[in-house]
């Protein structure tokens, strides 16, 4: 370990050697895991803000808890990444988010110490209450399931199923409430503003603890007055906070805690651990703690590419968007019609409706992490004559579908979803992954669904979505920039790019791009390839499927799960067919490396046509 009193991250055996440190020298590692974080997230892109706001707390976790037998469960898991580096990938940790490196999230398969595979908010306290379960049932007391949520996952209803069932249930379940106001906006809603007034009314531990000490040692009547007021619904508790919904709820309650001192950490959890039941530890951090720019723009710190250390600039301009194109679509729309309203569920940046927000107040929406409600909150606005467009990542779509089947499609409302991220969406791994969408949407009755392959079919589809169609009406678009490929214009349902050729290819969205370039590709060793390119790819014109019949042989390419994929649904109208597309879950990657994995680069297309060719 170097110098007693000094500390060297890289010359500890780590997560050994943690407790063996003195505060003192915890705060120095503190400031070295941050040097760490910002300059390998400005390299390798990721989520930065969140993860210095939680150093302190994560090196407070391990100095108390003895993981991996106590089980620290990591909510969405984004902000996980000094625990990576606790917990034996310090060495590997300039990997993270790259191909084969580790991940940007926790992986139960990467770590003994990863308790569960994270990357959707509002799961970890159901969880961790079912490990804390199976450990009793077991008959281990000993030991804790720590599930540690921020505020913004708080706004998430599978967060209140998880506390309306962990309370009540005598196990060593302990949830720390991760307060920074922010999850990748600023948090709403009631439960938020709840919480706000918890982050200052630190005087209700403090004052807790002095009146049940002070009266401890007071001869006679002091210990049973303090044993009735550790007990208490109303005697503290009332006095200072009103209210305590946790307490409420059966758990005990800690804090709340300043998240940057390590000390009252510490000295929180130990109570908490102590307890051996349900109890809530309510921290108050600052997201973004140590890097100046993130600190002063945590929402947009929240997840970036790779950036300038010095200036904090971004290499990426983020106006250059399919999010952005989309959000000056809808802003544009909505000046001519005000029925238009736009929905978010915590993604007002991400989705690029910042603008949408400032412009039309009244007839914006961010309902928090709530993807389930904002559907349904979309049917009540459109029961009642409005255009609902809920803006949502293709990822997180997926937690509505039961709301979009009973509370849209079946009551045929009129509703637009802007399905963000759709496809192959890189560093965030098989959590994030857009592939699902249209496997789950196509299934679904009274549903239209475009995929423009540029900015200016985007704005077209997004038009006659909001202005044209009935029913539900997706329009899907990948992350970043565009590729443009040529797209025509009015919008049609297709565009078709005819060589001669006996064989064709169908595709659609981004993927549009590396087909036209395979094509290319073909033509230069003698092959000819017709294309015909998507724009409404559900449902499919019946003009589509008369072409595809017209081919000796069809090849599919969809950037998409290939169970429910468009493909699957037509390629019967082939003489003969082979349908490329996604077939397993996608680990963290670039996107060029991981089209290539699925035989969906220009050359692994081309060279599927060839291989036929050649027998």
């Amino acid at each position: 370990m170097g110098n007693k009193d000094s500390v060297n991250i890289y010359e500890l055996k780590l997560p050994r050697d943690l407790k063996k440190l003195t505060i003192p020298q915890c705060e120095e590692l503190c400031g070295q895991i941050r040097e760490i974080l910002v300059d390998t997230v400005s390299k390798n892109g990721g989520h930065l803000a969140s993860n210095l706001g939680t150093v302190e707390l994560s090196v407070a976790l391990h100095r108390v808890f003895n993981s991996p037998k106590d089980k620290i469960v990591w909510d969405v898991s984004h902000q996980s990444y000094t625990h990576k580096m606790l917990t034996g990938r310090l060495q590997r940790f300039d990997t993270i988010r790259k191909n084969g490196g580790i991940s940007g999230f926790t992986r139960p398969c990467e770590s003994k110490h990863d308790a569960f595979v994270g990357g959707h908010s509002s799961t970890a306290v159901s969880a961790a209450l079912g490990m804390a379960t199976a450990m009793k049932i077991k008959g281990d007391n000993i030991h804790s399931a720590v599930a540690v949520v921020g505020d913004g996952a708080t706004s998430g209803g599978l967060f209140f199923e998880g506390i309306n069932n962990a309370g009540k249930s005598k196990t060593n379940t302990i949830v720390v409430i991760n307060n920074n106001e922010m999850s990748i906006s600023k948090s709403v809603g009631g439960f938020a503003k709840y919480l706000s007034i918890m982050r200052t009314s630190d005087s209700y531990i403090k004052t807790k603890d002095v009146v049940q000490s002070v009266l401890s040692k007071t001869p006679i009547l002091g210990k049973p007055i303090a044993n009735t007021i550790r007990y208490s619904k109303n005697v503290v508790k009332e006095a200072l906070l009103h209210s305590n919904f946790f307490e409420e709820m059966g758990f005990e309650f800690v804090g709340p805690i300043d998240g940057h001192n390590i000390a009252e950490l510490e000295y929180g959890l130990k109570q908490a651990k102590a307890m051996h039941k349900p109890v809530i530890v309510y921290v108050n951090t600052i997201k973004g703690k140590g890097y100046a720019p993130a600190e002063a723009n945590p929402g947009e710190y929240h997840g970036v590419g790779s950036f300038e250390i010095k200036t904090g600039n971004p290499d990426v301009t983020p106006a250059d968007s399919y999010s952005a194109e989309f959000g000056s679509c809808l802003c544009e729309l909505a000046k001519e019609n005000d029925s238009i309203c736009a929905i978010t569920a915590a993604m007002k940046y991400g989705t690029g409706l910042q603008h949408f927000a400032k412009m039309y107040p009244k007839r914006f929406f961010d309902v928090g992490i709530a993807e389930e409600h904002a559907v349904t909150f979309c049917g009540g606005l459109s029961s009642m004559g409005m255009v609902p467009v809920f803006a949502v990542y293709s990822t997180f779509l997926q937690r509505a579908v039961d709301q979009i089947i009973h509370d849209l499609a079946i009551n045929n409302m009129h509703a637009v979803i802007g399905v963000d991220r759709a496809g192959i969406v890189g560093g965030d791994g098989e959590t994030h992954q857009g592939t699902f969408d249209v496997a789950l949407l196509t299934c679904i009755p009274n549903t239209t669904i475009y995929s423009p392959c540029g900015y200016n079919e985007l704005h077209l589809c997004t038009k006659k979505a909001v202005t044209e169609d009935s029913g539900i009406c997706a329009v899907r678009y990948p992350r970043g920039e565009e590729n443009d490929v040529g797209c025509i214009s009015p919008c049609t349902d297709y565009q078709l790019y005819k060589n001669g050729a006996k064989i064709l290819a169908v595709t659609y969205g981004r993927l549009s791009s590396e087909v036209l370039e395979a094509k290319v590709l073909l033509a230069n060793k003698g092959i000819k390839l017709d294309v015909i390119r998507l724009v409404k790819i559900h449902p499919v014109s019946e003009d589509v499927k008369r072409i595809i019949a017209s081919y000796d042989m069809v090849y599919f390419f969809e950037e998409s799960f290939i169970e429910g994929s468009v493909s699957q649904k037509i390629d019967r109208y082939a003489k003969k067919s082979k349908i490329s597309a996604v077939d397993r879950f996608l680990p963290h990657s670039d996107v060029s490396s991981l089209l290539d994995r699925c035989g969906l680069s220009s050359e692994k297309i081309a060279d599927t046509v060839l291989g036929d060719c050649d027998e």
